[in-house]
C-alpha cells in the first residue's frame, strides 16, 4: 500500500518516494546497517571499526534525508501515521548521542532493522494483523493470569515446606510455573523431586500443563490466526471493491462512446440524406431476389 496520496503523487519527490527503486533502496540499507551493527559486536580492527562507523553514519544521514523528503511531500499529514511515528522515532534515537546518561541507547539503534516492517508490504501486513490480535490476547492473558494465580497459591500451600526453592512465596511458585508452563526441564528439574515427596502431586502438574500449555496457549494462536485471516479478507474485499470501480468506470466510458456513436452516425445519416438517393437495404435486395 503506498503511503503518497493521489494529490502528492504531482510532485516529483513524491513520486520518487513511492518507486519502486527508493523503497528497494531503502530495504537495502536498513538491512547493511544491521549487518554493520552486528560487526561492530565483535573484536575488529581500529581501521574496520573507523570504516564501519563512517558507513553507519552515512546510512543514517541517508535515513534522515528519506524522513525530510516525507515530511516535506506530507508536511503535517505526515504525522498522522503511526508508521511514519515509528520511522521518526527510530531515526531521532539513531541520532541520539550514544556517550554520558545516552549510553543505553546505542543497544537501541538496533531498531532500525525494525523498519522493514514500514517499508515491505507483506510484513507489515502481519504487524498490523498482530496489532488487531491485540484485544483477544488480552482477555485471554487475563484468564491465563487468574491460572496462574490460583495455581501459585496451591503450589505455595501444597509443596513450600519440602521444596521452598521451588514454591517458597508466591512470587518463587509463579516463576516456577512458568518454568512448567514452557515445558523447559519441568519434568525432571521440578515435578519428580516434588513427587518423589508428594505421590500425588502428579495431579497437579499434568493438570497445569494440559490447562496453560494446551488449551490456553494455543488460544493465543487461535486468535492471531484468525485476525490474520480477516485482514487477508479486508485486503482482498479491497481489492475487490476497488476492481469492482474500475470496471464501472469502464462500462460507462464504453456506454458514453457507444452513445457518440450513434449521434455521429445520425448526424451522417442526416447529412447524407439530403444528397444523395437512399440505397436499398440488404433484406430489400434478398426479397427482390428471391421474388425474381
Amino acid at each position: 500500500m503506498s503511503d503518497v496520496t493521489p494529490e502528492a503523487t504531482k510532485n516529483p519527490v513524491a513520486r520518487l518516494l513511492d518507486s519502486a527503486a527508493f523503497r528497494n533502496t531503502i530495504t537495502t540499507l536498513i538491512l547493511v546497517n544491521a549487518a554493520i551493527l552486528g560487526l561492530l559486536t565483535y573484536p575488529l580492527p581500529d581501521l574496520a571499526v573507523q570504516v564501519l562507523t563512517y558507513a553507519d553514519h552515512a546510512i543514517i544521514a541517508a535515513f534522515v534525508v528519506e524522513i525530510v523528503l516525507k515530511v516535506f511531500v506530507h508536511r503535517l499529514n505526515f504525522f498522522k501515521s503511526g508508521w511514519n511515528w515509528f520511522d521518526f522515532l527510530v531515526v531521532a534515537i539513531s541520532l541520539v548521542p550514544a556517550a554520558g546518561a545516552f549510553t543505553v541507547l546505542r543497544a537501541l539503534r538496533v531498531l532500525r532493522l525494525f523498519r522493514l516492517f514500514s517499508v515491505i508490504p507483506e510484513m507489515r501486513s502481519v504487524v498490523e494483523a498482530l496489532g488487531k490480535a491485540i484485544p483477544g490476547m488480552g482477555a485471554i492473558m487475563l484468564v491465563l493470569g487468574v491460572i496462574f494465580y490460583v495455581a501459585s497459591v496451591m503450589g505455595a500451600k501444597l509443596f513450600s515446606g519440602t521444596h521452598p526453592q521451588f514454591f517458597g512465596d508466591l512470587g518463587g511458585s509463579a516463576y516456577t510455573l512458568f518454568q512448567v508452563m514452557t515445558l523447559e526441564s519441568w519434568s525432571m528439574g521440578i515435578a519428580r523431586p516434588v513427587i518423589a515427596e508428594h505421590p500425588f502431586a502428579w495431579i497437579f502438574f499434568v493438570g497445569f500443563v494440559i490447562v496453560t500449555s494446551f488449551a490456553v496457549l494455543n488460544l493465543f494462536i487461535a486468535v492471531i490466526v484468525d485476525s490474520m485471516q480477516s485482514k487477508h479478507f479486508d485486503a482482498e474485499t479491497e481489492r475487490q471493491a476497488e476492481a469492482h470501480d474500475e470496471r464501472e468506470v469502464l462500462i460507462h466510458e464504453v456506454r458514453a462512446l457507444r452513445s457518440e456513436l450513434a449521434d455521429i452516425r445520425e448526424l451522417l445519416a442526416k447529412e447524407g440524406g439530403a444528397d444523395q438517393p437512399s440505397m436499398p437495404s440488404l433484406s430489400d435486395s434478398n426479397r427482390a431476389d428471391k421474388a425474381e
